[in-house]
């Protein structure tokens, strides 16, 4: 597939380089790599793809008024700090490593402070962030194909970033495309669905301007746990690969994935359950926006529904495995998990109710809050 309006408008800089930290990982050979590795889009003539961009931000513009009447929130009258680009998927690949270093900037600070004195030498380095660049390539190239859009809050942070203050929403016109033929559905109501989750998000962090940052400070006591002490990491990642051979039975419960299985301590831990709170009120409440959609928006949503939840029960064997070491499967979970927190706020004091948790950081679920939502309710006095 072509290059949609991706590079000549998300434009993302390259993450700055010029620093020791972020020179352990190659952030250009990360999207090289990824753009190389990532699976061909659907054949498509270039007037196709004309239409599909056209469409898909039709459906993007079409879609927020939808989630200012469902959510209420008064952050869907104004996105101007933000914007929506459609992208393909080595486009989507290096606005990630661009904001990838955003987050990891700190831990990969403390990672190159915890060698006690021990400097790299520039080929040292070189190879270094070689090796991790390319392997940051391989795992987006696999999520360049599986992802529909994302919200990224993060990329006006990084260096000589073009991005506006609020962050920009992109919508990965080849998955979308692939996903809406092998349904056999309605392209016109399928973006128009896919388009309210997304958007969703971006009225989340618009109506939430703390969260960004709150975010951001907990993905780096993550990181920096994570990736503080190079020794550590290198031990419980052998650990974490030995595990992925008793994984992989039909009827497990989805992980969070071997890679989050490297968290030991109990700091670590409290920061995951405190992130998988947040990200699954995020897609809880996104998913129940695109749900709460009828025949007379999108008249095919029925069908939709129905087939969208069924598909991905035939995943190969190497999928499995990759979705397992990623935690994706748990992620999926959190969907699942956060719409029925949402629901049930919303059952009991409506949505006016709900969107307190947008009004602070001490209003977000707690891991435990989301599993019951009676728990938060009482916290909040509602």
């Amino acid at each position: 597939m072509g290059n949609m309006e991706s590079q000549q408008h998300a434009n993302p800089s390259s993450p700055g380089s010029s620093s020791k930290a972020q020179s352990l990982i190659n952030w250009e050979l990360a999207a090289s790599t990824a753009a190389r590795l990532a699976p061909p889009g659907p054949a498509m003539s270039p007037s196709e793809i004309g239409r599909a961009v056209n469409s898909l931000r039709r459906s993007a513009d079409v879609s927020v008024p939808y989630v200012h009447e469902i959510t209420g929130l008064e952050a869907a009258r104004d996105l101007r700090d933000s914007h929506v680009l459609v992208v393909d998927r080595a486009s989507w690949s290096k606005a990630n490593t661009q904001s990838f270093a955003v987050m990891l900037q700190p831990a990969l600070q403390q990672m190159l402070d915890s060698r006690h004195g021990v400097t790299l030498t520039p080929a040292a380095a070189a190879t270094s962030g070689a090796i991790t660049g390319s392997q940051l390539g391989a795992v987006l190239a696999f999520l360049s194909s599986k992802v529909l859009g994302q919200y990224d809050p993060f990329a006006a942070l990084a260096p000589e970033s073009k991005a506006p203050p609020g962050g920009r929403l992109l919508l990965v016109a080849p998955n979308i495309i692939s996903v809406e033929r092998e349904l056999n559905v309605d392209p016109d109501d399928f973006r128009l669905w896919v388009c309210l989750h997304e958007q969703t998000h971006r009225v989340q962090f618009a109506a939430a301007p703390w969260l960004r940052g709150h975010m951001l400070e907990e993905i780096e006591k993550l990181s920096t746990n994570l990736l503080g002490n190079v020794d550590s990491l290198m031990e419980r990642a052998s650990a974490a690969a030995r595990s992925l051979r008793d994984r992989s039975g039909p009827g497990d419960i989805p992980r969070r994935g071997a890679i989050l299985d490297l968290l030991q301590n109990p700091e670590e831990k409290a920061s995951l359950s405190h992130l998988t709170a947040v990200m699954s009120l995020l897609e809880g409440h996104a998913n129940v926006v695109m749900d709460a959609v009828d025949s007379s928006l999108i008249p095919s949503v029925k069908t939709i529904r129905q087939r969208f939840n069924d598909r991905g029960k035939d995943r190969g064997v190497i999928e499995k495995f990759i979705r397992s070491l990623l935690g994706l499967d748990a992620k999926m979970r959190q969907y699942s998990d956060g719409a029925k927190f949402v629901r049930a706020v919303v059952a009991v004091v409506g949505m006016e109710g709900l969107n307190r948790v947008w009004e602070s950081a001490e209003h977000l679920p707690t891991e435990e809050e989301i599993h019951d939502a009676k728990l938060w309710l009482e916290r909040m006095g509602l």
